[in-house]
């Protein structure tokens, strides 16, 4: 495991820090973006789908390991403009990680939901029988109306731990992912330009 994690690590550049680099070529800033967003200001604006998995997939790929993004443009674009994609880079993620966070929020409240109504079938199933005497075995529609109370509250209760097992975790790791990726430090470069970056920023 740790030989094919050093070398998926391999194929990466590595910053004078060490970090990995996840690099990013684009022909002008506008090709970071969603071409139907192209009206709204930077700071709002939707980042590439394909640059977005691209993003995410290196960083599930490199793991813990730090990293920086590099991006490189045909041209330098000014300060200002450079500034433009730090905020909206940083602004992008942390909204994913916020829609990440409120989507982990409703599967727990369903969740707890469905583990309180299991725990209720489960005491109807229990308390029923005794109340009104109904027999342990047969086919009588009493006894079919209990073990469906019983089968239902199980069903109930493990509904609700099979989404907190299953399906919280990946939830809580792309969150991080998001937050990784909105406070990774930035690197500018122009491909004319291939010697050191013309401008260079940390994440928010």
């Amino acid at each position: 495991m740790a030989r094919a994690k050093k070398g998926i690590l391999d194929r990466y550049a590595r910053g004078e820090d060490g970090s990995v680099l996840i690099e990013v070529a684009a022909p002008r800033v506008e090709d970071l973006y969603a071409d139907f967003d192209k009206r709204a200001p930077y700071c709002r604006k939707d980042l590439d789908d394909d640059l977005t998995e691209y993003l995410v997939g290196c960083v599930r790929e490199i793991g813990r390991s730090p990293f920086m993004l590099r991006f490189t443009f045909d041209q330098p674009p000014a300060e200002e403009l450079l500034e433009r994609v730090r905020s909206s880079l940083n602004t992008f993620f942390m909204y994913r990680r916020e829609l990440e966070l409120e989507a982990m929020r409703r599967m727990l409240k369903t969740s707890i939901l469905l583990l309180l109504s299991g725990l209720v079938l489960l005491v109807l199933s229990l308390w029923v029988p005794a109340r009104f005497d109904i027999p342990s075995s047969g086919a009588a529609p009493s006894r079919i109306l209990v073990e469906g109370l019983t089968i239902a509250a199980w069903v109930s209760v493990w509904e609700a731990l099979v989404r907190v097992v299953l399906d919280l975790p990946p939830q809580l790791r792309r969150a991080r992912r998001f937050r990784r990726i909105a406070a990774a430090p930035l690197l500018f470069g122009s491909s004319r330009e291939p010697a050191p970056p013309f401008a260079a920023g940390g994440g928010r």
